[in-house]
């Protein structure tokens, strides 16, 4: 059986661990809502271009970055995951779909290429896929998402593609839903595609829709936008991810902080009930040596 003194010093140690983690979470939390707040605001304005692009395209071919290469053959998953750890399982359920992805892909013929973005995806999928991996970038968060940092992305991934290194590009990043639930999602950049709610919309606008003069033509405005365009998204990608951490990570340390609590109610239960056979079993001693006498 331990020793009083080994419970103490356990007892000690949780309550130091419960301090850490109320305090992570405390400041995840303090995080959070201007995270969220950042998110929320950029989902109109990326929504939106998306949908003057689709709404642009329809009536050109488009450059390159619109219509993409014509084939499939390679494809650039560029995966948003965070550059620290205890977020719960934030990191792990992203890892977990790439490599579904990164499976089906490979079993239809296809080559995969993974841009890591995060030193946790940096580091799993690169003892995983090794050769996969052909750029990463880390620490673009800290200490919050900026244009800056989404921009050279933005920018690493249309040089690939214009030096026809991969075919076909998606990043796939979480999706903040609120502090408990983060949403994988997968959404195309190169060729652009209109996302699904989207063309619901437009087609249930489809007949009440405006008719626009462009100035210049639709194929210049398309060249400047386009890239632009790829940088709000994976932006965009950044800010859910960010709220998304913050999210993962206050719910993590509120469950660990409670799970901590109910150890030190444990360790305190076991502590006292070996005090009082420790005493009991003096005072046995105490009484059988008098009784001796």
């Amino acid at each position: 059986m331990p020793s009083l003194k080994e419970f103490r010093t356990r007892i000690s140690s949780v309550k130091s661990t419960q301090r850490i983690t109320s305090a992570m979470k405390m400041v995840a939390a303090a995080k959070l809502r201007r995270a969220q707040e950042q998110a929320f605001a950029a989902r109109p304005y990326a929504e939106r271009m998306e949908r003057m692009l689709g709404s642009l395209a329809s009536g050109t071919g488009g450059p390159k970055l619109l219509s993409g290469t014509g084939k499939d053959d390679v494809h650039l998953l560029v995966v948003m995951t965070s550059d620290r750890g205890l977020c719960g399982a934030f990191n792990s359920s992203i890892l977990r779909f790439v490599r579904t992805r990164v499976r089906d892909l490979r079993a239809d013929g296809k080559e995969v290429k993974i841009f890591a973005v995060g030193r946790k995806g940096n580091m799993a999928l690169r003892r995983e896929f090794p050769n996969a991996v052909v750029e990463s970038a880390e620490e673009l968060a800290k200490p919050s998402p900026t244009f800056a940092g989404a921009n050279s992305v933005a920018t690493r991934v249309t040089e690939m593609f214009e030096a026809g290194e991969f075919d076909c590009c998606t990043v796939i990043y979480n999706r903040f839903v609120s502090a408990l639930t983060q949403e994988v999602t997968p959404q195309q950049l190169i060729p652009f595609t209109l996302p699904e709610a989207a063309e619901e919309e437009e087609e249930a606008t489809a007949g009440t829709a405006a008719s626009y003069e462009f100035e210049p033509d639709e194929e210049e405005i398309l060249d400047a936008l386009l890239p632009r365009n790829l940088s709000v998204q994976v932006y965009r990608a950044m800010l859910e991810t960010f709220a998304s951490e913050q999210g993962a990570r206050m719910t993590a340390m509120d469950s660990a902080t409670r799970n901590a609590g109910d150890m030190i109610d444990k360790l305190t239960l076991t502590y006292n009930r070996t005090r009082q056979a420790f005493i009991t079993k003096e005072l046995i001693e105490i009484i059988s040596g008098a009784e001796a006498l």
